[in-house]
C-alpha cells in the first residue's frame, strides 16, 4: 500500500518543492514529501543494496560548473523496477542508461524516479550509469549550510572544497542519499585544471593528463556513507608519513596549499598524537587500507573518510578559542581531533537515520577529553568536559525526528558529551569503560547503527540497566535535579525533573569523605555519625541540585 501510494503521486508533485535543501542543525518542524522521500527508506530505495559507485566528473572553478556520471553498481534485494536516485536541484538529473539504454526517469522534486526495462533477477549484481550536470548549490557558510565552496587561495588559485553533512551528498552528486545503506567500495575521477589537484577519500590510483586538465583517480576500499565523500581542488602540497599503529604501518597524508608547507609539517603533529590517543581509547583506526589524509580546505572542517578536511587557520584551540573556557582546549588543534575522531564515530560507525546524529556527535566531542585524558590525565579531561556544558541549551531533544531527514538538538555535542562522561561515572572502572567504547568499534566495525542498538550494547556491557539513564539526557530536555535538605546528622534527598524509573546513582562527599546515594523520585534520608558541616555533589555528573 505504501509503494502504491508513493507512485500514484509521483507525477502530482512533479515541481512540488523543486530546490528544497535541509541544512545541516536547521530549525525545522513542519515537514514535506520532499522531505520523506529524502529521510526514509522508500520502496525505490529498499529493493536494492550499493555495491560500487565510480564518480567520474569534470569540475570547471571558473564556471562553478560540475558535469559528469555516477556507474551504480547494485545487488537485487527482491524485484521491482523503479529505483530512486536523489540530486538536488538546480543540479540536473540528464538520463539514465542500463544495457545501453536510456530509460524513463519520472522526477519530483529532488528525488528521481528511474524505471528499469530489463528484468531484476533477485540477488542480480547490476549497475546503471546516470548522467548529470549544472551549478550545484555554492556553500554559504560551510560546513554549516553545505553545498561546494568556490574560493580563490592568496595566489588567487582556485580553492575548491565539498561539504554536505545534513544537506546531503545529493547536493553535489547522484546517489543513494541515505545514510542506512553505504556503498561497499568506491572510485573517484575527478577532471581538474592542469594546473590545481585534486583529493579525495581513499588512495590516489592515477593521474592522467589530459590538453590542459587533469583526472585525478582516487579507490575507497572500505564501506564510506555518502556524505563523507569529497572533492577538494587547490594548488597543493604533500608531505607524508607512516605511522605504526595497531594495524602495521598507516600512511599518513597531509595535503596543504603550498605557502603554508612549513607552518603545516609543525602543526600537523597533532595528527600522529590523535591517533595514538584514539587508538587506545578506541581501538585501531578503521581505515587503514584507505590510509588517513588531512587536506586543506577553506572552510573550517568536515569529517570525510580517510580525507578529513581542516580550515582551523594553524592554530590551537576552536580558531584560536577554548570552547571550555579551562584553558585545556589551548593544548590540541580542536578540528584534527574532533573530526578525525569521527573516523571511528561516524564514518566506522554511521547512524541509520540523521535523527540519530548523537552516534556520531556524542562520542566524537567527548572524544576530545579523552585525548586530554590520554596526555594531561583524568583531571584535566574532567575540567574540560565540565567546562563544556556553558554551551548547552537544553532546547530541543539530542534525538531528532525519523524519517524525514532531520537531527536532534546542537546539544548531541557537549550535552552527549557530558552524558558520557556521567556514565564514565557510573560504570566505575576506567579499563570497563574503555573497553566497551573499543567493543563498540569491534561490534558495529563499518555498520550502520541505530541508537536502541548502542544503548542495548553499552547497557549490556556495563551490566547496568541504563534504559531510564539513555530516556533522561536523549529524550527529554530535562536534567535530573537532587533536590536534598540538611538537619544536624541527617540528609533527605530524592530526584526531581526525571522520566519514569530513573534512579541514577551518585557520588557525594559529607565532611570530605566521598560515598554514593542512590536516590529515586521518593524522599529517603541518611543519617551521619556526626554533625554535616559540609556537604557537595561529584561534578563529574551531569545533574542540577537545590537544597531545601
Amino acid at each position: 500500500m505504501k509503494k502504491q501510494f508513493l507512485r500514484s503521486f509521483l507525477v502530482l508533485f512533479l515541481l512540488f518543492e523543486i530546490g528544497h535543501a535541509q541544512n545541516l542543525l536547521s530549525d525545522k518542524s513542519n515537514f514535506t514529501r520532499q522531505d520523506t522521500l529524502r529521510g526514509s527508506i522508500t520502496p525505490e530505495r529498499e529493493w536494492w543494496d550499493l555495491t560500487y559507485y565510480h564518480l567520474d566528473i569534470k569540475v570547471n572553478p571558473d564556471e562553478k560548473f560540475i558535469s559528469g556520471k555516477n556507474t551504480i553498481h547494485y545487488k537485487v534485494l527482491k524485484q521491482d523496477s523503479i529505483m530512486q536516485i536523489d540530486l538536488q536541484a538546480p543540479l540536473t538529473l540528464i538520463k539514465a542508461v542500463q544495457n545501453e539504454k536510456e530509460l524513463k526517469i519520472i522526477h519530483d522534486g529532488n528525488a528521481h524516479f528511474i524505471h528499469l526495462d530489463s528484468k531484476q533477477e533477485l540477488a542480480a549484481i547490476n549497475s546503471l550509469d546516470v548522467y548529470y550536470e549544472g551549478h550545484p548549490k555554492e556553500a554559504v557558510n560551510a560546513p554549516w549550510d553545505g553545498g561546494i565552496s568556490w574560493k580563490k587561495d592568496k595566489n588567487n588559485n582556485h580553492f575548491v572544497a565539498s561539504s554536505c553533512q545534513g544537506l546531503g551528498a545529493s547536493v553535489w552528486w547522484p546517489c543513494k542519499d541515505h545514510m542506512y545503506d553505504e556503498v561497499d567500495s568506491m572510485q573517484i575521477s575527478v577532471n581538474v585544471p592542469a594546473k590545481l589537484m585534486n583529493v579525495s577519500n581513499g588512495r590516489l590510483r592515477r593521474v592522467e593528463r589530459i590538453d590542459d586538465t587533469k583526472t585525478y583517480t582516487w579507490i575507497v576500499k572500505s564501506p564510506i556513507n555518502n556524505y563523507g565523500v569529497n572533492i577538494n581542488i587547490a594548488d597543493y602540497t604533500n608531505f607524508s608519513e607512516v605511522y605504526n599503529g595497531m594495524g602495521g604501518h598507516l600512511d599518513m597524508d597531509y595535503y596543504v596549499l603550498k605557502y603554508n608547507l612549513e607552518k603545516a609539517k609543525e602543526h600537523f603533529k597533532d595528527a600522529p598524537k590523535m591517533m595514538k590517543a584514539f587508538e587506545y581509547w578506541f581501538g585501531q583506526y578503521p581505515f587503514y587500507r584507505d590510509g588517513y589524509k588531512l587536506v586543506e580546505v577553506p572552510y573550517l572542517g568536515m569529517e570525510h573518510q580517510s580525507s578529513v578536511t581542516y580550515g582551523n587557520k594553524y592554530k590551537t584551540g576552536y580558531l584560536g578559542r577554548d570552547l571550555s573556557g579551562t584553558g585545556w582546549g589551548l593544548k590540541f588543534d580542536f578540528i584534527i581531533i574532533h573530526e578525525s575522531g569521527h573516523e571511528w564515530f561516524a564514518n566506522s560507525i554511521t547512524a541509520k537515520d540523521i535523527a540519530d546524529l548523537w552516534i556520531h556527535e556524542s562520542f566524537t566531542a567527548y572524544s576530545e577529553s579523552l585525548f586530554l585524558d590520554y596526555y594531561y590525565g583524568k583531571q584535566a579531561a574532567s575540567e574540560y568536559v565540565i567546562g563544556t556544558r556553558k554551551s548547552i541549551a537544553n532546547d530541543i531533544p539530542i534525538i531528532g525526528v525519523y524519517d524525514v531527514n532531520k537531527e536532534g538538538s546542537p546539544d548531541m555535542y557537549y550535552k552527549g558529551a557530558n552524558m558520557l562522561h556521567t556514565l564514565r561515572q557510573l560504570i566505575e572502572d576506567d579499563e570497563k569503560w574503555r573497553k566497551i567504547l573499543r567493543g563498540l568499534n569491534m561490534t558495529f566495525y563499518h555498520k550502520t547503527v541505530t541508537t536502541k542498538a548502542i544503548e542495548n550494547y553499552i547497557s549490556e556491557h556495563s551490566e547496568i540497566d541504563l534504559t531510564a539513564f539513555f530516556n533522561q539526557y536523549l529524550r527529554t530536555i530535562q536534567i535530573p535535579a537532587l533536590e536534598y535538605a540538611v538537619d544536624k546528622n541527617e540528609i533527605k534527598y530524592r530526584w526531581t525533573n526525571i522520566v519514569n524509573d530513573f534512579d541514577m546513582p551518585i557520588q557525594i562527599k559529607i565532611n570530605g569523605t566521598e560515598q554514593w546515594l542512590y536516590p529515586n523520585s521518593e524522599w529517603q534520608q541518611l543519617k551521619t555519625d556526626s554533625k554535616i558541616s559540609a556537604f557537595s555533589i561529584d561534578e563529574d555528573f551531569y545533574v542540577n541540585h537545590k537544597e531545601l
